[in-house]
């Protein structure tokens, strides 16, 4: 399983952005997905969560209202979009995968998550 992160780019604060994750190999449709972002001296945080049939979804409370999740398991993709970006949201962010026996099943910590992206860069001016 390989996933490839990309969308990220220089937006200014109020801005949009959206990330995409694409996944080959495996059966997507099986896969919970998970977005995560780290900044320089921090530790990487869970931003959002998706589970494999994509009606369950978890967003931190910072990103809460400004950002959202989706799925396409036909395109074996998952997008983070961003709106109402802030200085703050600047940061690498990750996507990350692992197969789930349950529909409903949200994965929140970086240690359940079994694949991840090579991370893309999300930098938002003042």
């Amino acid at each position: 399983v390989q996933l490839q992160a990309s969308g990220g780019g220089l937006a200014q604060a109020g801005g949009s952005l959206r990330l995409s994750c694409a996944q080959s190999g495996g059966a997507f449709r099986r896969y919970a997905v998970g977005w995560f972002r780290q900044s320089p001296g921090k530790e990487r945080e869970l931003v959002a969560a998706i589970s494999r049939t994509g009606e369950k979804k978890h967003y931190a409370e910072s990103v809460k209202g400004r950002f959202t999740i989706s799925r396409a398991n036909s395109q074996n993709t998952v997008w983070l979009q961003m709106s109402g970006l802030k200085p703050e949201d600047t940061a690498v962010y990750y996507c990350a995968s692992k197969a789930s026996n349950a529909d409903y099943y949200l994965l929140f910590s970086s240690h359940e998550y079994a694949f991840w992206g090579q991370g893309t860069l999300v930098t938002v001016s003042s």
